[in-house]
């Protein structure tokens, strides 16, 4: 049966409150599969937390994965920049990037970093993996 041509207020009610479901649940079959595709492939471009810098780490903090994060299996990489006094302590932190329920947690471990001292103060970029299957 095509309901195109009508007006909407034309159809009954039930009908109109079914397609409404059998809608709804389609579109939330399409957003699951899109996230699970999604998630496979963030999984398999993951490195471990890497810097853009000559600059050692010399002691270095992971991050807590963030319980909202695990419950909703959210996963993924965030990019910090990091300007680290001449001592190796970080000084202050920006982000660059990544997925807003694991910022927090990234910049907290990070805060927490001591790279190698040098004579001035560096800014580092680095790179923290957020993955399920860790």
């Amino acid at each position: 049966m095509f309901f195109g041509a009508l007006p909407p207020n034309a159809l009954p009610s039930k009908v109109t409150q079914k397609g409404k479901n059998q809608m709804g649940k389609s579109l939330v079959f399409i957003a699951a599969a899109v996230l699970a595709m999604t998630g496979s492939t963030m999984r398999a471009q993951s490195a471990p937390s890497s810097s853009d810098s000559e600059r050692k780490i010399v002691w270095r903090v992971a991050p807590k994965y963030p319980d909202l994060a695990k419950k909703m299996n959210i996963h993924g990489t965030v990019r910090v920049e990091a300007v680290v006094r001449p001592n190796g302590s970080v000084k202050s932190t920006r982000v660059l990037g990544g997925n807003p329920v694991l910022v927090n947690a990234a910049v907290e471990a990070v805060e927490k970093w001591r790279f190698a001292s040098t004579q001035g103060d560096t800014t580092e970029v680095v790179q923290l993996v957020f993955d399920t299957m860790q």
